[in-house]
Formats: structure tokens, sequence, C-alpha cells
């Protein structure tokens, strides 16, 4: 299976949205089976973008996770990855060189936002 990073900031703006900082028991994401959003979970615990439980048995189709709570790295992501334009400009930049890993992805998102960052402050300075 092939990570979605469309799918990845989607669960965690789900998680995000869940006021009582746990997440939904279901995250109502339409258009993937429950396996793909178990993966994507199952990585995103590895990554350290989110914490859970490891939810894989033997006659799982493939690993699989229960988010519980996104971690400070998880925020920290979304806060990069929640604006929509900012999220296209990447998702176009890195197309362009096919796929990237994570590291790529907050670097890009963050060289983004800080040009945005200084285009705000020229406009005031």
């Amino acid at each position: 299976m092939q990570r979605n990073m469309d799918l990845v900031r989607t669960i965690l703006m789900r998680m995000e949205g869940n006021s009582s900082g746990w997440a939904p028991n279901d995250l109502g994401i339409k258009g993937f089976s429950p396996g793909e959003v178990g993966y994507h979970c199952h990585i995103m615990m590895q990554e350290g973008l989110i914490e859970g439980t490891d939810t894989t048995a033997k006659l799982s189709v493939g690993p699989e996770a229960m988010p519980s709570s996104l971690t400070w790295k998880g925020h920290e992501f979304l806060d990069l990855a929640r604006d929509q334009e900012r999220w296209n400009r990447a998702k176009a930049l890195i197309a362009k060189v096919g796929s990237a890993p994570i590291s790529v992805w907050t670097k890009v998102l963050n060289d983004l936002l800080w040009k945005s960052v200084e285009a705000v402050a020229a406009k005031q300075g």
C-alpha cells in the first residue's frame, strides 16, 4: 500500500477537530477503506505524529492501528499543512519530483510558510 499524504493530513485534521483531545471513534473519512485508514494510522504512529494502539492481528490484511491522540510533532506538522493553499502548493512542488519523505514535506511546507510570513511582514514594515 502506498502512503497517501492527503489521507495523513485528513486523519490529523479529524483528530484535532475533536474537542476532547482524544481521537473520535469514527474519523468519518469517506473514500478510503478501514484498512487504508488503519494502515496510515499505523505508519503515523511509527513517525510519531499520533499516539494509538497497534491493532494488527494474525488475521489482519495488513498492519493497522487505532489512533488515540495527536503528538506535539503531529500538531506541528498540521500547523504547516492546515492551510489548503499552502498544502496544494507543496503537493504540486513535490509531484514534480515524484514522491518525498515526510522530512521533505515538512521542509517544503515550512519554506512556504516562511515566504508567507515574510510577505506579511514586508507589507506591514
